[in-house]
């Protein structure tokens, strides 16, 4: 029994090769055989399949960023610093992704020293304001005394002119004395009138004098008072918050309380949520096809599920190459017109970008603005 069961699979095979050897030696009789390397809609190499774009899609990748967004940095103190050192203490920062209205605070330095520093400059201000007041009535009955002086050395040449004038009745003795005292009346008079103009010239110098100063010391405390609304950040816009990762400690992070920091350097980023944008690159061949009607498909990498509806904003109308390779890109910038959570700065995302047929391409339809200039539909 087992030995006609063997002789059965014996024949079969044989049949199995003939059979094989029959369909080669006959391509007719063969089945099509799609080539390994194409797919519909598909390029195969090996095990990995990479999406081909079709003739109505162009296929680009870029990152989401918000239409309205600040970048806020540690202020410069003008001027005048804390403590001889441009670095300034943190002691205040909202918390990151915090939602946030205008005029809002959302960082705050450490402002004890300028704080001694604007009580100080203003009692020196209001002591400058009082001696300037002080020598101002100085200088004002200074030269009110001169001034009676002035009038009495006049008088006295009027009293020495009305004697002069009696000289025939008087004796030669008496003559002579009015006149000597009509000469020193003169002499005293032109004398009080030469250190009067010279005094004024110095009155006025030394009343200005206090005046500059006080002015610098006015300009010191308002100074002061600039670099104390400084330290204190407000948000200049609605928003939210997104903290920026800066050096500390001998590595990147986002900053702290306590943190010491120097100008410049970035704490925050607040951004609006309501007008999120995608900043992609498009090779110089498919450039053309991006009209000012065009829209996109927008996948995040972070979240598959979701997709949303765009339309072109701006476009860059210069391209852009890199150092290793020919081939030139253009800028594009696509608005998102849903609203979501989900939609933040910095997030990847992929654009399916419907392709304008080529009948209905215009050298007027394609976008050629600045970047973040708005284009009208």
């Amino acid at each position: 029994m087992s030995l006609w069961i063997i002789g059965a699979l014996l024949q079969l095979a044989c049949t199995g090769n003939k059979e094989a050897s029959r369909q080669i030696d006959d391509p007719a009789r063969s089945p099509a055989i799609t080539p390994a390397s194409v797919v519909s809609g598909a390029k195969v190499t090996g095990s990995d399949v990479t999406l081909a774009s079709d003739g109505r899609i162009v296929r680009a990748t870029g990152i989401v960023q918000a239409l309205q967004w600040k970048s806020l940095r540690v202020p410069q103190l003008s001027g005048v610093t804390a403590t001889g050192s441009p670095e300034i203490t943190l002691t205040r920062l909202i918390p990151n992704g915090a939602k946030v209205s205008q005029g809002d605070i959302l960082i705050e330095f450490d402002r004890l020293n300028l704080l001694d520093q604007e009580r100080d400059a203003r009692a020196k201000l209001e002591d400058l304001e009082h001696q300037l007041q002080e020598k101002k009535a100085q200088v004002e009955s200074l030269q009110t005394t001169r001034g009676s002086e002035i009038r009495e050395a006049q008088a006295d040449i009027e009293r020495a002119e009305l004697q002069l004038r009696k000289g025939p009745v008087l004796s030669v003795l008496d003559r002579l004395k009015n006149e000597a005292k009509a000469e020193d009346a003169k002499a005293r008079l032109e004398s009080l009138m030469r250190s009067n103009a010279m005094r004024l010239t110095s009155e006025k110098a030394s009343v200005r004098i206090l005046e500059l100063k006080l002015d610098r010391q006015s300009v010191t405390l308002e100074r002061i008072r600039t670099n104390l609304e400084r330290l204190v950040i407000k948000a200049p816009h609605d928003g939210m918050v997104a903290h920026e990762n800066t050096w500390r400690q001998g590595s990147m992070g986002p900053p702290q309380v306590g943190d010491r920091m120097w100008p410049g350097m970035p704490i925050v980023r607040i951004f609006n949520p309501d007008r999120m944008v995608v900043q992609a690159t498009v090779d110089e061949p498919d450039f053309g096809s991006v009209s000012r009607a065009s829209r996109a498909k927008v996948f995040l990498d972070a979240y598959p599920g979701e997709s949303f509806d765009a339309k072109l904003q701006a476009a860059s109308p210069v391209a852009t190459t890199g150092l290793d390779t020919p081939v030139r890109n253009f800028v594009v910038t696509f608005e998102i017109e849903q609203r979501s959570p989900n939609l933040l700065p910095d997030l990847s995302a992929a654009l399916e970008i419907e392709r304008t047929p080529a009948g209905e391409i215009r050298p007027t339809q394609t976008a050629r603005v600045t970047p973040g200039a708005k284009v009208n539909p």
